[in-house]
């Protein structure tokens, strides 16, 4: 009997390089604590990222539990 064909998935296609952007995102969490997200898009010098892939990154190490929004907004590493 064949396998089932896998889940659709709503999160979109992972690359090699959001693994890598998801690592600096965490990275400067874990150096600099807790930030808001205009402050650490600028820490992690998104502005030379191209379009959107700093959000998709975010995103991402969200949803993977990664990095969580704290009740004032700011965004921080577990742990």
């Amino acid at each position: 009997m064949p396998m089932p064909p896998p889940k659709p998935s709503t999160e979109g296609r992972r690359d090699r390089q959001v693994f890598h952007e998801m690592g600096q995102i965490v990275r400067a969490l874990e150096t600099t604590g807790p930030q808001r997200p205009d402050e650490l898009a600028r820490l992690v010098g998104a502005s030379f990222w191209e379009p959107n892939r700093f959000d998709r990154a975010l995103s991402f190490a969200v949803a993977d539990g990664l990095v969580y929004r704290t009740s004032d907004g700011a965004l921080a590493a577990p742990g």
